[in-house]
């Protein structure tokens, strides 16, 4: 089977957009991590961006395997994103010009010292900027402790990037902009700081340039992007015709990506191909969390003890989905500070059309996961300012007496709570009716911020609204929307 590349690319059929004339093209950005995600989302970007500015091509870098960078250099860079929706289309990118892999270190150190690059992006997941949990750099991780003691290439991102800008330093070179796209609060100052610390580790002096002079950005990226598979390989022999991809990507139709705006110049005019650059990222942050991560939550608890498996399928339940909007329009949007350039109103509209996509498979008791760490930001912000405004929103209650609920069917069926405190949670949700149950996990200070655990309405709304669930009064919970 012949492959995609630059010389089958004039084969793709005509519906399917591919790049052209991108001979000028040239290295500017240096990726870590050749993930789906990156792929569907930020090359997206870029490879829109080309078509007007040819300077910035990405140089793609993985640091641990080498089987993406292999798939990709065989077909000259070129993959298909598909775009899955009611209606779905197909797009060749074209953004990546050079692939290395863990053996290619003398290359990557190289690009990382050369002037014409002036971005350096990544998407390693949060493990990956080797943090500890206060959110600083974990000087006893192992790939930290490798990369202080010098031998061989780096093995840890912030190895890297410092490695990099010791070798512009050297020569005089000015920094590139570093700007991390994975899915933690407030990433440039976290990374910015990572940074700082190894320097101050391992050079004083280099610290204290990389402090003076750095430029990291704080980013919030958005765009589910389901793992490739085999079906998805077959969708997209049939869209280029009988050309085989080796490396496809599929993701939602919308895409967000949120850059910080610090008035200094970031190199790319992502703002020209629909990045939002903005003052205030914390703001896009919280309203993603709070309004699509908050409403998640509610679906997944909510439509599990419903019977049902998927978003799409929790949003094809009247009343559930009259539920989840009513919350957003009128407990979680009422309480969020305004943000420029941020309609709350037609934020939460699009957030409810993109659960109700049908081809997208989001399964709830993966959203379900790990909920005693996530309730606290998603649904419980949003209760304490109701509270510090002394009212009591039924929604966001009954959305936490879905979890108590969902705890307390999964203990007394012997089914594992995957979260990390599942054991606990286990034993706490075991016996009892859901006052008691509440009121231990109000004691064990899991689920909520202590201070509203403390608040005995709070503790005995929740409570109610859990027996109203395991009860099946469907009705008298949702109620209304």
């Amino acid at each position: 089977m012949e492959k995609l590349s630059n010389e089958t690319l004039a084969r793709v059929p005509a519906d399917v957009a591919t790049p052209r004339g991108r001979d000028a093209v040239t290295v500017g950005i240096v990726h870590f991590g050749p993930g789906a995600f990156h792929r569907a989302h930020q090359a997206a970007y870029v490879d829109s961006l080309l078509d007007r500015d040819p300077r910035w091509g990405i140089a793609v870098v993985s640091m641990r395997s080498r089987g993406t960078i292999d798939a990709l250099a065989a077909q000259d860079g070129l993959y298909t994103l598909a775009i899955r929706d009611a209606e779905a289309s197909f797009r060749v990118i074209g953004a990546h010009r050079r692939f290395l892999s863990p053996e290619d270190a003398a290359e990557t150190q190289a690009l990382l010292a050369d002037p014409a690059v002036g971005l350096v992006t990544s998407t390693v997941t949060e493990k990956g900027y080797c943090l500890a949990a206060d959110g600083t750099l974990d000087l006893a991780h192992p790939d930290i402790v490798h990369d202080l003691a010098g031998p061989g290439a780096p093995r840890s991102l912030v190895g890297w990037i410092v490695a990099g800008l010791a070798a512009r330093r050297a020569t005089g070179t000015v920094p590139f902009v570093v700007m991390p796209c994975d899915n933690l609060a407030n990433n440039g100052a976290k990374l910015r700081a990572a940074l700082v610390a190894f320097a101050q580790a391992r050079d004083a002096d280099l610290a204290a340039w990389i402090d003076a002079r750095l430029d990291v950005r704080s980013t919030m990226v958005d765009s589910i992007t389901p793992a490739s598979d085999a079906a998805l390989g077959a969708t997209v022999l049939d869209a280029l015709g009988g050309l085989g991809d080796d490396a496809p990507v599929q993701r939602e139709a919308f895409a967000q990506w949120v850059i910080e705006d610090n008035g200094r110049p970031l190199g790319p005019d992502l703002a020209s191909v629909g990045a939002t650059l903005t003052d205030n990222v914390a703001g896009y942050e919280r309203a993603k969390l709070r309004i699509l991560n908050g409403s998640h939550s509610t679906l997944a608890y909510a439509g599990l003890l419903r019977g049902h498996e998927s978003v799409a399928g929790a949003m094809a339940d009247p009343a559930l989905a009259g539920f989840v909007e009513a919350m957003i329009r009128d407990e979680i949007a009422t309480v969020l500070p305004d943000v420029p350039g941020l309609d709350l109103a037609a934020y939460g509209a699009a957030v409810l059309a993109r659960f109700r996509n049908p081809v997208i498979v989001h399964r709830l008791d993966q959203i379900a996961q790990d909920g005693s760490q996530k309730l606290p930001y998603r649904l419980g912000d949003t209760l304490a300012a109701h509270r510090a405004a002394g009212r009591m929103p039924r929604h966001v209650v009954a959305a936490l007496g879905c979890w108590i609920a969902f705890l307390i069917t999964r203990a007394r069926a012997g089914a594992p709570i995957v979260d990390p405190a599942g054991d606990r949670l286990a034993t706490i949700a075991s016996g009892g009716d859901p006052l008691a149950v509440t009121s231990r996990l109000a004691e064990a200070a899991i689920g909520l911020q202590p201070g509203l655990f403390e608040d005995a309405a709070v503790v005995e709304a929740i409570a109610g609204a859990a027996g109203d669930a395991l009860a099946g009064r469907w009705e008298t919970l949702l109620g209304a929307a």
